[in-house]
């Protein structure tokens, strides 16, 4: 393993670089980094929680000349989150070197999109529909991007960018490195590779570090119509201080989130139908703990930037076992441990086992939780909390009021009635989920706007090429 100055790294860079704590490179960075300073075209199988967007923030920062204004660098990202969190974070790197990065991305206003480019940012992460956007519209131009990374391109395939990836693509300096990033290297990943990259390096990890070792991973069997209630049970069993429950569509979300917060539970839901000022106010109240349960579909969890998520649930199984790779890894991230638990009907076993045999895992099986181990889990929490205030909290104040209540009641009833009100009993409200059965990906979507592609296919095949429609936002899921 190298330190980040035998690799020859500006002092600018590595400040930065030890400013956020890498001290040593993760796994992803050790094999991508140094190759990407010597300007090999990289296909890196990682994904977010691995450290993937330094190895590649990293060089692309290193190779940009702060002192020219014009766009050098372009990280094309699947969802809006993602583009943030990457922009986010080569701002960071760039801080001493003078490198500023900007996120465009559909949901925000597009006029202050553009009053941001005035700035003259060297680096640019945006997501396909609003990167093509700002082509269109000649606000962003591509003529001196020296660096370009696909980042999470098995998800902007299976979302329906391709035709929006290879229109950027072509618009982007043959002369330049290209730098792609995967949880998975399926055909499709590798036919895009031969389309746009010279002989690219890659570099693979093994299923089971793709899976998450840190990450317990179980499933219980369960029918369709006990899902919820099993859920609760197990939500009150294990009391996650941070979780993220994963449903199939927008609407199993909705209904969800409203189920659960019939029941009690702090929870509140994403996906792609919510305005960005709603999507960053759910995600601000979960990452301060303001809320215990975030709610999501795939798509909208996707390159969530999120510390401390301890469990995962899958109340629905995944689609297919790319899907079950991004969502577990969500939890036991950078070295801390997690657990994974999915809800399975008997009719979904045989795609269960699929998925263990896609990631080379066996996923243990768990039996429903009792009423009992419920109740008993939830005692055991409200004693310990009480033991971890008496040990922490200054209980003088209250002193008092203690012994005028001792006066007139033992001390054995007295604290057995504390606990009856600290410990959350089952609750058995009734709700109402709406069956979601599978459904099959749909890879080729299309929508207005033809006038960029009418322009893009003259100028490629002089004027005589087919139209193409044009994808104006991002996909929402």
């Amino acid at each position: 393993m190298f330190t980040f100055e035998e690799i020859g790294l500006s002092r600018y860079v590595i400040q930065a670089i030890y400013g956020m704590g890498f001290e040593t490179p993760t796994t992803i960075q050790e094999k991508a980094v140094p190759p990407a300073i010597k300007g090999q075209d990289l296909i890196g199988q990682a994904q977010t929680g691995t450290g993937k967007t330094a190895a590649f923030g990293i060089p692309m920062v290193e190779k940009i000349d702060a002192a020219k204004g014009s766009i050098q660098g372009l990280v094309i990202t699947p969802t809006r989150e993602l583009a943030v969190q990457v922009a986010t974070e080569i701002n960071t790197i760039g801080q001493y070197k003078g490198v500023r990065a900007l996120p465009v991305f559909g949901g925000q206003d597009i006029n202050r999109q553009i009053k941001a480019l005035k700035k003259k940012p060297q680096v640019i992460v945006g997501t396909p529909g609003r990167l093509m956007d700002h082509m269109m519209r000649k606000t962003i131009r591509l003529a001196s991007v020296t660096v370009a990374v696909l980042d999470e391109a098995d998800e902007m395939l299976n979302m329906g960018f391709i035709e929006d990836i290879e229109t950027i693509m072509h618009e982007v300096p043959e002369q330049r490195q290209t730098l792609l990033f995967s949880a998975t290297i399926p055909k499709s990943i590798q036919d895009l590779a031969q389309r746009f990259m010279k002989e690219p390096q890659v570099l693979k990890t093994r299923p089971k570090e793709v899976t998450v070792s840190n990450t317990e991973q179980f499933y219980i069997e369960v029918s369709e119509r006990q899902k919820f209630d099993v859920l609760c049970r197990i939500l009150d069993l294990q009391s996650p201080d941070m979780a993220i429950v994963f449903g199939r569509t927008k609407r199993r979300v909705d209904e969800l989130n409203e189920a659960l917060n019939k029941r009690g539970y702090s929870a509140e839901g994403i996906h792609g139908d919510l305005t960005q000022a709603r999507r960053d106010s759910v995600m601000h109240n979960f990452k301060q703990a303001n809320t215990e349960l975030l709610v999501a579909t795939d798509v909208a969890a996707r390159g969530l930037d999120i510390g401390g998520v301890t469990h995962v649930y899958n109340f629905d199984i995944p689609q297919d076992p790319d899907s079950y790779v991004h969502r577990i890894g969500r939890t036991g991230r950078l070295g801390k441990t997690g657990m994974a638990i999915t809800l399975v009907t008997p009719r979904e076993i045989t795609h269960l086992r699929t998925i263990e045999s896609s990631i080379k895992r066996k996923i243990k099986r768990q039996p429903i939780p009792t009423m009992s181990e419920v109740m008993e889990g939830q005692s055991r929490l409200t004693l310990e909390k009480l033991r971890q205030v008496v040990k922490e909290e200054d209980l003088r104040p209250y002193y008092e009021a203690a012994e005028s209540l001792l006066e007139e009641i033992d001390s054995v009833s007295l604290l057995s009635a504390a606990l009856k009100i600290l410990t959350r009993e089952p609750d058995s409200t009734p709700v109402s989920l709406t069956e979601e059965r599978p459904q099959q990906k749909n890879k080729k979507h299309a929508r207005g706007k033809e006038e960029f592609y009418r322009k893009h296919d003259k100028k490629s095949k002089g004027g005589k090429g087919k139209r193409r429609n044009y994808y104006r936002d991002d996909r929402k899921r």
